[in-house]
């Protein structure tokens, strides 16, 4: 048991979240310039319908774990051992955060 060590350091989390934000990020540029022809510009007209922002919503969702899938394959492989525990972790949490990117998406 001696040779147990703490998987990863403060500042090791410290740079995962900054590449965390940093790929959110470029993500949402990239998924909002890949989905900006889909959907209303205006979302308060009266003869709206759910059906062209669903679809916008949906390929925006799928791009998105298409990205955070591939990374996290690719993280996965590209790693030490000792910083591979973080991964999951970032992951789930991009799946959330991408729900939240939905907001700015609709409303910018």
């Amino acid at each position: 048991m001696a040779d147990v060590r703490p998987r990863s350091g403060p500042l090791a989390l410290l740079l995962g979240f900054g590449c965390f934000v940093a790929f959110e990020g470029l993500a949402y540029e990239l998924l909002r310039w890949l989905t900006s022809g889909l959907g209303e510009a205006n979302q308060m007209q009266p003869e709206n319908t759910i059906v062209s922002n669903w679809v916008k919503t949906i390929a925006f969702l799928l791009l998105h774990l298409a990205l955070v899938l591939t990374a996290t394959l690719l993280l996965n492989n590209r790693l030490p051992r000792r910083y591979r525990g973080q991964v999951m972790g970032w992951f789930y949490l991009s799946l959330l955060v991408g729900f939240g990117l939905l907001i700015p998406l609709f409303y910018s």
